[in-house]
Parts: structure tokens; sequence; C-alpha cells
């Protein structure tokens, strides 16, 4: 492909019905890339005309999930543009003049047919062996027929007039694509009660917006041949400028190799915040479904993936989301982190676990200092509340985990935890150094026990937990007064 395309305008389009999928993200990610490539325009609008399942609570998610993985747009909510409003609900107006415009120029015309009345056709084309689809019936009504058919109180929709001839197209991702006539009937714009449907609602959106490729997923590759020949009669009509080049994303696979839904567990975008996923290692993960940044390289920025993007070396085949891989790529990205900024994105996790409210000087300084010390162990920001709440816990409210309590702190374990009270309680110092000398020459030299033996229980009574950051250094942290309360309490 060119790599110096003039005038590239992109758009994400979600509708707001929930969480983001993560199919969706990586679409909104390659159009991203794709835009920033050719130092285009990235268009981010919203398809809300479905009442019955759009809400302003996941209108305001979107928004969210967009910024959370930083795929700034250049045209949308927040941030306004020429050709706006970005949000269909308030573009009624619009649909309504391109339909009755459609509907003079004869590109569309009204249909009476009853849904019982269609499907018995369909019924009978199907017996017949004829294709299934809409047969035209009212493609030639006469004004008779029309006035007849307003007198029984019938309320027509508005059906698209295909062309009598195939559909091809070059998509950017598959190649050379043709659908028969036979295999795209006419169909509707516009509902009975006046209200636009998807199949007039986007072509009209990317053709007044002026989008010049439609990168979206291969789900929606049968629509390709019906949006066609719409954006070519809205050039005719001089409502748009051009029919964009489209091209179909493969499918993410989940388990069982079935297509990832939202609904599935990990399909959703909202699982992966929860979890504390990075958004640098997140879209990192996904950008590898189905394109590479060349030889085995796996692991660059978004920046780099701009630079370097090429629709043309997509793959056409269906990707398989593995939670592994993603875990271990966003593992990498976690502990490329600066410490500060480590701590910085550890806090709402900690927070939403309610070990503490606003962060205190105190607190940070400990959490500066415990970053890097789990950062090797952690493959998410949502395992410090394991890892480090213990630090944070208040004393009162300071639990051992029950199953870690029956393996670790056996009849033996108040004798160990015993001997490790009294080794520290007289340290002059309480350093990590001095920390360990103590515990090492008591337990290790003084009770011959092995050092998975000798520390498995301290851990346990200091952390609460048998996996943990260090636990010399965990002890510093924690101070000399609250290390020994709880060892007394293992102990005793």
């Amino acid at each position: 492909m060119d790599e110096h395309l003039d005038g590239v305008r992109v758009r994400f389009c979600p509708s707001p019905t929930g969480n983001l999928h993560v199919g969706g993200v990586r679409t909104c990610l390659f159009n991203w890339a794709f835009a920033r490539h050719h130092a285009g325009a990235f268009v981010f609008r919203v398809e809300d005309t479905d009442m019955s399942r759009d809400t302003e609570e996941s209108y305001d998610n979107l928004l969210a999930s967009l910024r959370w993985l930083r795929l700034d747009w250049d045209e949308g909510p927040e941030v306004g543009g020429e050709f706006g409003p970005y949000r269909q609900s308030q573009r009624l107006e619009l649909y309504a003049d391109v339909a009755a415009s459609l509907l003079e120029a004869r590109r569309a015309y009204y249909c009476y047919c009853s849904q019982q009345e269609l499907e018995e056709r369909r019924q009978a084309a199907r017996t017949a062996g004829r294709p299934s689809g809409y047969d035209g019936h009212c493609r030639t009504l006469t004004r008779g027929q029309v006035t007849a058919y307003e007198q029984e109180g019938r309320r027509p929709v508005l059906r698209f007039r295909m062309p009598d001839r195939t559909v091809t197209f070059t998509d950017l991702v598959r190649g050379d694509i043709a659908f028969e006539a036979d295999n795209v009937p006419d169909y509707v714009l516009v509902r009975g009660n006046g209200h636009p449907l998807y199949t007039l609602t986007n072509p009209v959106d990317d053709a007044t917006m002026q989008i010049s490729h439609v990168l979206r997923g291969e789900d929606l590759l049968s629509s390709t041949p019906r949006q066609v020949p719409l954006h070519e009669a809205l050039v005719d009509l001089g409502l748009s400028e051009r029919v964009p080049q489209f091209g179909h994303l493969p499918f993410v696979m989940g388990p069982g190799n079935k297509k990832l839904s939202k609904r599935d567990p990990g399909g959703g975008l909202a699982t992966y915040q929860e979890r504390g996923f990075l958004p640098e290692g997140f879209l990192n993960y996904l950008a590898l479904l189905g394109w590479s940044i060349g030889g085995d390289r796996e692991i660059f920025s978004m920046q780099e993936m701009a630079e370097a993007f090429d629709i043309s070396r997509v793959n056409a085949t269906a990707a398989q989301f593995d939670l592994k891989k993603c875990e271990a790529i966003n593992a990498i990205w976690l502990r490329s982190l600066a410490a500060d900024d480590l701590a910085d994105r550890m806090v709402p996790y900690l927070q939403a676990a309610g070990l503490f409210g606003d962060v205190t000087p105190e607190q940070r300084a400990v959490l500066l200092e415990a970053a890097p010390l789990v950062q090797e162990r952690m493959q998410v920001l949502g395992e410090a509340v394991e890892m480090l709440g213990f630090l944070f816990v208040s004393e009162e409210a300071f639990r051992i985990d029950p199953t870690d309590r029956e393996k670790m702190l056996g009849n033996e374990a108040s004798r160990v935890v015993a001997a490790a009270y009294d080794a520290v309680c007289v340290l002059d110092a309480w350093t990590t150094a001095r920390i360990e000398a103590s515990l090492r020459a008591a337990l290790v030299d003084g009770l011959g026990l092995k050092p998975r033996n000798a520390f498995g229980p301290v851990r346990v009574a200091i952390t609460g937990r048998r996996i943990s950051p260090p636990l010399f250094e965990s002890m510093e942290l924690l101070g000399r007064e609250r290390c020994l309360r709880r060892l007394a309490a293992v102990a005793e």
C-alpha cells in the first residue's frame, strides 16, 4: 500500500450498549494506528439510536475506556470537529433528509409488504430452490396499489433499490470480492415508524464525515455489498465526495475456537481494567492479533506500531486470544515502569480494596520502597492488593490466609516463630541486613532448619500469605513494632 496516502480519515463507531468488547478495542487500535501512520484523522463517533439498549452510563464508559487506552481521537465527543455532531441520536434530521433524497431520486422506494406476506414468499422461494431474500414485490407498484395499501393503514418501510449487477470491491485485507445481485436483495433503510436503521445511518455518517477508509470487523463483511451501492448513490446525488475503501479485520477467537463475545469471560475490556492490565501492555498484545511489526519482535510501543503499521500486512485468518500470552506481555511492560510510576498506578487498586483513602506522605514513601520488591513478581496491578496489603492494613484488620495458615503454621510453627521473635526483638537497628542475619543465625544455624522451613512460617506470620515480597525487606518496611506484634500473636 502507498505509504503516503493523502486525506486519510478513519473512524471508530461503537454503540453504547455496555462493556467495550475486546474485538472492538482491537478494531479501534488498528484504525488509530492507520490514521497516525498516514498523518490522517481518527474520528470517534457513537451509534446511539437503539433507544431500547443504549444508555448514558454506557456512553460515559465508552469515553472513559478510550481515555484509559490512551487512544486519542481527532474529532468526536469532547473534541468536536467540523462534521459533528458525533452522536447519531443528534443526527436524525440529517438521516431523514438523505432518505427523502434517495426516495425522490428513485434510489429507494416504499415497501408495504407485511411480515406475514414476506415470510410466505420467502418460504415459497426456499421451496422452489430460489434465493429467499426480498423479491422486489413493491419496486414497481402502481398508484392504485399504493392507494389501496395506504387505505388499509399499512405503514411502509423504505427500501434501497439495489443495482441489478454484481457488486465488486477490493478489500484492503482480503483482496477482490464479488457478490452476485441475486444474493444481495433490496434492503430496509427506514422502519415503518420512521426510525432509521444502521443500514442508512452508518453509511450516511461515513459519507458526510468524508471517511476515506472503513476498517472494521469481519462480521460486517456481509453488509459491505449493500453499503457500496448506497455510497455510490450518495456520490451521484452530491451528498458525498467518494466511496470509502473497506478492510475487514479477522475475528478474535476465544475458548473453544469460537468468536469472542463481550458476554464471554474475558470478552469485555472492563475485565482487564479491573484486574490491572496496563493500557500499554494490553494494546501491545491486541496489536499482535492479526498483525506483526516484523520479524519475531513482540514488544513495542503504540508510537512504534503507528510508525510501522501497514494494513496490507494484516492477516485475514482469525486470531486466537491467549490470556497467558496477554499476561506475559503485560508483565514485561509492568517491569519496565519506573518505581514512582508503578507506585502511582497501584494506588487505585489499593484504594478500591479499602487499604487506604487519600495517600499520606508516609504511605507513599512505603509504597515507593515496596514497588521494586513486587515488580518482578506481578503480572497485573491488581496483584498489589494481595502482595502489599499487609503493609497498609490496620493491625486490627490484619488476617492470615486460612489455607496458608493450615499449610505453614502447624504444630512446630509456634516454636519457629517464637525463636524468630526472640532473635529480632533485641536488634538495635531495624534494617534488612540486620533482620536477615539475626533470623538466619537463630533459625537456620540455631534450630538447624532448612531456609524454607525456617522462613516460611515467619513470612506467613508477617504478611499473612505464603507468597509475598522478599521477607527481610518486608519486615523492614512494616517496622519493628508491627512485626513483633504479629510474630507474638502467632507464637502464642
